[in-house]
């Protein structure tokens, strides 16, 4: 008699645990209903009794509903930045233009003093930096906003190097700027804002390397990675500010008498991220500095 029992209990239990299982993988398909159709954005509200499903529903909608609302906020900004920052090209570009005009002008009259000119030249100097400081910080807001984009696709970096036009520059400052031989090698990379990156190295590798100089670019291809090497011969970066050279509007007290702004590199390496890419730096003072862009190559 008592097995009959025992087994009537076993049987109660097998039909409890069953029923807990369908309710548990019930509630358990429910929710991964409820997480995609959040996921895809159709979330909304079905059950509108006071059980814990509901509560929970209730609760996902208030969490996505605050996250909407958030969304919408940051989009509004960022077209609100975006209006700005094409305000603030427009506006600029048109009256830096005119200054710089108008001071050439002026330097072209043939009564002027040499105090007179060398006011007219700086005028000009000033200009021309305050341009490319306009330019560069736009550049970098719409990259950081998003309202640039980088589109990285298969591109040649032997056509990359050749675009760099830095000869004559290189040549007026009695610099020899070699551009070691480059078996043809793709990568891939955004070319327009690539050249923009390495055009700012190379730039400062100019910049910094004295008369006599040498600056080289070249090429070393590695299983994932192209790298393109910018080495010259110039005054170095000590170890403490390697990490800081990346940053906006630094500029070591070493070459302060040296015209930049300390914006470049920091733009050179947001391009670079961006499109799945960095950059390396290894230097001795008085020595000379390698950059080196590294580039994926699928």
């Amino acid at each position: 008699m008592w097995y009959i029992v025992l087994i009537s209990i076993i049987v109660i239990l097998i039909f409890i645990l069953c029923g807990m299982y369908f309710y548990v993988k019930k509630i358990l398909n429910y929710i991964d209903r409820m997480i995609e159709s959040a996921i895809n954005n159709t979330f909304s509200e079905s059950l509108f009794t006071e059980n814990s499903l509901s509560r929970l529903e209730m609760k996902m909608y208030k969490y996505l509903s605050a996250g909407n609302t958030s969304l919408k906020q940051i989009n509004t900004e960022k077209d609100r930045i975006k209006t700005l920052i094409a305000d603030i090209s427009h506006q600029t570009k048109t009256s830096i233009s005119n200054i710089m005009l108008y001071s050439q002008l002026l330097g072209e009259q043939t009564d002027l003093n040499d105090s007179t000119k060398t006011l007219v030249w700086q005028i000009e100097n000033q200009t021309e930096k305050l341009y490319f400081l306009i330019q560069s910080l736009l550049k970098t807001s719409r990259l950081e906003n998003g309202i640039i984009k980088v589109n990285p696709k298969k591109n040649s970096v032997n056509k990359l190097i050749e675009s760099i036009d830095y000869k004559n520059f290189a040549y007026k400052k009695g610099i020899k700027l070699i551009i070691e031989n480059i078996s043809e090698i793709d990568a891939i990379f955004d070319f327009k804002w690539t050249l923009e990156a390495l055009t700012n190295i190379v730039d400062n590798a100019l910049k910094y390397t004295p008369l006599g100089g040498i600056v080289k670019i070249g090429v070393k291809e590695y299983e994932m990675f192209v790298c393109i090497y910018v080495s010259d011969s110039g005054i170095g970066i000590s170890e403490n500010e390697i990490s800081k050279i990346f940053t906006r509007f630094y500029r070591s007290q070493n070459v302060s008498d040296i015209q930049g702004v300390g914006i470049g590199l920091y733009l050179s390496r947001e391009i670079l991220s961006k499109e799945g890419g960095y950059i390396k730096v290894s230097s001795k003072i008085n020595k000379g500095s390698t950059f080196s862009v590294f580039l994926p190559k699928e």
